[in-house]
């Protein structure tokens, strides 16, 4: 494990491109150890003047749209085609009392995985809301530091929390079946308007169903609030194992960060996420701080005895404990 006195070291080689010490590097800022969460933060103030120069990207979809065959086919692409190198975060289901990665991503993507240019970092998203794990944001960061272009962030889902995930990105990527309607496939209105594209996989199973979605969502979408300045989010079929309109998928991501660069909104965006993850963070140290305080922990255990003995509402339980926080 990496200790606090070769972080420097650590450090610049992860700014090489050491995929051991970028791995050992995102680990740490996964521990629950205080020791490790220290050695963390130092290595995350180091990296941060040397990331933010990636485009991020989220691609999300129901269970079953095949976001994993294709990342496996579009990072291949970026990779063969583009020269460009792929980070892929891809936050698995997990279970409730393990909190471990039960999926697996490296094993549906063991084309891309082979890749020298290519790295796929698979974590359990726990318990946070949205699909997307605690860490992802440092885990970002780590990445652009190591001189990945093109970072991929798979959600679990599509949940009511998945603006987290919007949150951290420049360009989101719904993917979705054949079929139209949304009330068919689970998809929540506001995830469909938080799309800047919405790709039809799996279009060469059923053409004529994937016809009719490609109608259903373009027609929907000319009814939607437009989130992006000057820039209309559209709607294409795609098939990841035939390899249909990938690299279209590219060029319209390029096209959408080159007008976004251009009208000044790219940098405006990465800033107001910067403001929204340091809101995010502040429950997680919370939440951090609360369980390494013995005091505090004494303090949480006798509040948790008298809302379960009825004496107290949680509300005023939450209050107490923080105010004895502040007061020290």
């Amino acid at each position: 494990m990496i200790h606090s006195m070769n972080v420097a070291e650590v450090c610049n080689q992860i700014i090489g491109g050491d995929i051991v010490a970028l791995s050992k590097a995102i680990t740490l800022t996964e521990s629950t150890k205080p020791e490790h969460q220290q050695t963390a933060l130092e290595i995350l103030d180091y990296c941060q003047p040397h990331s933010g120069k990636s485009i991020r990207i989220a691609i999300t979809g129901v269970p079953g749209v095949g976001k994993s065959t294709f990342i496996n086919q579009f990072g291949n692409l970026l990779i063969e085609e583009y020269g460009k190198k792929v980070a892929v975060l891809a936050i698995d289901p997990s279970s409730r009392n393990s909190h471990g990665s039960i999926l697996g991503d490296k094993t549906r993507m063991t084309e891309l995985s082979a890749q020298k240019n290519a790295f796929i970092r698979p974590s359990a998203n726990g318990e946070t809301l949205g699909g997307v794990a605690s860490k992802t944001q440092d885990a970002i960061v780590i990445c652009e530091a190591a001189g990945f272009d093109v970072l991929l962030v798979e959600t679990v889902g599509v949940g009511q929390s998945e603006t987290m995930v919007h949150n951290m990105v420049d360009f989101f990527l719904l993917l979705l079946l054949p079929g139209a309607g949304d009330d068919l496939q689970g998809i929540k209105r506001g995830i469909v308007e938080m799309a800047d594209l919405i790709a039809i996989n799996k279009s060469e199973e059923n053409q004529i169903l994937a016809a009719e979605a490609l109608k259903h969502y373009q027609n929907a979408l000319m009814f939607m609030p437009q989130h992006r300045q000057n820039y209309q989010p559209k709607v294409l079929l795609t098939d990841a194992i035939s390899g249909k309109n990938l690299e279209t998928i590219w060029d319209e991501i390029q096209q959408y960060v080159m007008l976004a660069t251009e009208n000044g909104t790219f940098q405006k965006n990465r800033q107001k996420q910067a403001v929204a993850q340091f809101k995010m963070q502040l429950g997680e140290v919370f939440n951090m701080i609360l369980f390494q305080n013995e005091k505090v922990k004494i303090k949480y255990n006798q509040l948790s005895n008298s809302v379960l003995e009825g004496k107290i509402s949680p509300k005023t339980a939450a209050v107490q404990l923080v105010k004895s926080m502040l007061v020290g």
